[in-house]
């Protein structure tokens, strides 16, 4: 019992209630991971339970894997047959085993966003509706929306409003897109949580099942869980109720995409006889760090109270440094890093710059470059979708599944097979109307009029095809994954079409391919049954952040939502105006909630800090091309009195320079005073102007409108703010959207 007692006694209380309902409220830096991983070694060491009786949750691979080896590593082997996974590889792990009761075959295949977007870009087509008008990335994100609140297709089109001419449209888009999805045997990532509660929903002997297998359930980051995800859970925990929810509602980061809130908040109405245990001793941040973001989060209303606290001492000041530009606060920034590094403080490592938007890296990342700061961004474009990867993976693919026409879209005629677009169009119509395969349609394409001048290329890549298959189902026998990539990449001559595409980026890409076989290799290794599909399931659910490297010696870029999860000794958080963060949509909206995310947001970006924080925003930033004034977040002013240092940038005094350009006034550097806003004396007050007699009938509600983005809308409402009209308008191309008239350029119709 050891390693139970060097808990603390919170943690301790957590571990040891076993039964029944639990909730935990984790606070930034608590130690959840220790205590779930306890969890589950007291539950399998002390109390006897077969490890395959639990199921642990989470929502990245990386969490996942920390938490399976630490898992390991405190009672070894007999935790091996717990399922420590994330939502979608439990679900996928089901659905492959039971996919064949709703309607699919057990080697479907799971298309990505891109894959998802050249589905809807043809039935748009189909259609005859406008990309310009609608565009897939809106009808994609509606779609989504609709599937995390398990509404198919038919209750969507039920609830869609009269005359909502964008939700309409995307109700005939939904329907052919579920229906195009099973024809091509594939779900997206919605699918993989909705299409689980549907098995579950519709076949009481599977559900039956896994309530029985599961008796201990636990599920980490809570209170980032959607509606279908809540009612997975549900379902699984309703018999034994033993389930053990950690979260943290200041944390919940993720409500655009589907995440509420109100699944941690109302968790005890759920189960009232729940245990609440909270963790609010942190281990990361100092005692200064901790109380910035205790006094940032105590302005939300819609939370359950904590207050963390720790013993690792007060701690250095946080700095608060305003600047004149972007341009001058990644010029700042940068000297900071050089100054801590040169000094032997820090390391490049331990430093992370974080930023709302990922538009806020150019200048960081160009001032970096200039100063020979090495640094990795995170956010850019994955691993897995660069294009010669993405070719690969849809040969393999197609191997997997031959009904995958998406891929076959993509990998036809790459390289260069001759094989035209009309020809690629008509073998897709031809499979769907028939249900073949692309191999079959290949091995019948002499037989086809429509085929016949293409008939011996398509039949050469159908026998590529077969030659695959059978390599594949010979793996084990004649080499295993990594053997089939090099063989595709042979075969297909890929290597010559690379240099003839890019000869210089060839030796790059060429490095990328050795690395997705040594990822294959990777995966062969620790798989207890590796299989292709298998394969291509697991890289299918890569997050981006999961390829965050710890070890390397550079400075980390990346945006607040990405840095959850993560902590760094050194942290800065940049562009805090208000207008960026927070976000210009949260500050007009109508719903309080909007600014609360945005908040819990800044306390995330806060709580990521261990040792040292700094905080910098500009007076002006240059916005859509546009260079415009800003003021200083309102988050800043929320901070405490006391451990916060403000700085003017010196930049500011360039005017007062001697005649050897020397800074005559030195930099100001001042303390908040104690309960007193902080108000800087550098930026000028504005004043809000009246509306003007001539001005007052501009816009009026009800008037149609042209945007050069966003087409024609109807504005719903109109105010007179700082010179301009401040007006809201419900586009049919991308829903409501809040403008200044004269900055958006608005047009009445």
């Amino acid at each position: 019992m050891d390693k139970y007692t060097k808990l603390n006694e919170m943690q301790q209380r957590a571990v040891y209630q076993t039964d029944g309902p639990v909730l935990i409220l984790a606070g930034a830096g608590s130690g959840k991971t220790r205590v779930l991983t306890h969890r589950i070694a007291y539950l399998v060491e002390e109390l006897k339970v077969p490890a395959y009786q639990i199921l642990a949750i989470t929502f990245t691979n990386k969490a996942a894997k920390e938490m399976k080896e630490r898992a390991l590593a405190l009672v070894g082997d007999a935790v091996k047959e717990a399922w420590i996974a994330t939502f979608h590889s439990a679900c996928i792990r089901i659905l492959k085993r039971h996919a064949e009761k709703i309607g699919y075959r057990n080697g479907f295949t799971i298309y990505d966003p891109e894959d998802q977007k050249a589905v809807v870009r043809r039935i748009m087509k189909e259609l005859n509706l406008s990309d310009k008008m609608f565009t897939p990335k809106s009808i994609l994100g509606v779609i989504s929306q609709a599937k995390d609140e398990l509404k198919g297709p038919q209750r969507f089109k039920q609830e869609v409003a009269r005359g909502d001419l964008f939700k309409e449209k995307v109700a005939l888009v939904y329907e052919k897109y579920q229906q195009t999805l099973r024809e091509q045997q594939a779900m997206d990532f919605d699918d993989i949580i909705s299409e689980t509660v549907r098995l579950f929903q519709t076949q009481a002997d599977v559900l039956e099942y896994y309530q029985q297998k599961f008796r201990y359930i636990m599920v980490d980051e809570y209170q980032d869980t959607n509606t279908a995800q809540y009612y997975l859970i549900r379902l699984l925990s309703a018999k034994y109720r033993n389930l053990c929810v950690v979260g943290d509602d200041d944390q919940s980061i993720y409500r655009f995409r589907g995440a509420n809130i109100r699944n941690i908040l109302d968790f005890e109405k759920d189960f009232e006889d729940a245990l609440v245990v909270r963790l609010e001793q942190n281990y990361r941040s100092t005692e200064k760090i901790l109380t910035a973001a205790n006094q940032v989060i105590a302005h939300n209303e819609g939370r359950k109270q904590k207050t963390l606290w720790t013993e690792n001492g007060a701690g250095e000041d946080i700095i608060v440094h305003e600047t004149g530009s972007e341009n001058e606060e990644a010029q700042y920034i940068a000297q900071q890093i050089q100054q801590m590094v040169q000094q032997g403080n820090r390391q490049y490592r331990d430093m992370a710059l974080l930023y709302r938007t990922n538009a806020q890296s150019r200048a960081l990342e160009e001032r970096l470059v200039m100063g020979s700061i090495p640094y990795r961004l995170y956010g850019g474009t994955p691993f897995y979708q660069r294009k010669e990867i993405k070719d690969i993976l849809c040969y393999l693919r197609l191997i997997a599944n031959d009904h995958d026409y998406v891929a076959a879209d993509r990998i036809i005629n790459v390289p260069g097979r001759g094989i035209g677009s009309v020809t690629s169009e008509r073998i897709r119509e031809f499979a769907q109307e028939g249900d073949w395969g692309i191999s079959e349609v290949a091995e019948m394409a002499i037989e086809v009029p429509d085929f016949k001048r293409s008939a011996k290329k398509l039949m050469a890549f159908g026998d590529l095809l077969h030659q695959w298959r059978t390599q594949v189902a010979q793996m084990g026998e004649e080499g295993g994954l990594d053997n089939l990539i090099r063989q595709v990449i042979e075969d297909i001559g890929y290597s010559a079409y690379l240099m003839k595409d890019d000869a210089a980026r060839y030796e790059d890409r060429i490095q990328n391919l050795d690395e997705l076989i040594g990822r294959a290799v990777q995966y062969e290794e620790g798989s207890e049954e590796p299989s292709l599909a298998g394969f291509l399931d697991e890289l299918a659910l890569v997050a981006a952040i999961d390829t965050y490297e710890e070890g390397a010696d550079a400075v980390s870029l990346m945006t607040l939502h990405s840095a959850k999860g993560l902590e760094f000794p050194v942290v800065f958080m940049t562009g805090l105006e208000d207008g960026v963060f927070p976000g210009y949509m949260s500050i007009v909206s109508q719903d309080p909630e909007d600014m609360e995310e945005e908040r819990r947001l800044c306390y995330v970006g806060i709580t990521r800090a261990q040792e040292r924080l700094f905080i910098t925003y500009a007076r002006s930033r240059r916005v859509h091309g546009q260079e415009q004034a800003s003021k200083m977040s309102r988050f800043i002013q929320e901070l405490p009195a006391e451990g916060v240092v403000m700085e003017e940038s010196a930049g500011y005094y360039a005017m007062n320079q001697d005649e050897q350009g020397r800074i005559e006034k030195p930099t100001r550097r001042f303390v908040k005073q104690h309960n007193q806003p902080f108000v800087n004396p550098y930026v000028k007050k504005t004043t809000t102007l009246e509306t003007p007699a001539e001005e007052k009938q501009a816009f009026q509600i009800g008037d149609a409108v042209q945007h050069k983005k966003f087409g024609l809308g109807t504005v719903m409402e109109v105010k007179w703010v700082n010179a301009d009209y401040q007006v809201r308008v419900n586009f049919a191309k991308v829903g409501e959207k809040m403008l200044f008239a004269k900055l958006a350029g608005l047009k009445k119709v």
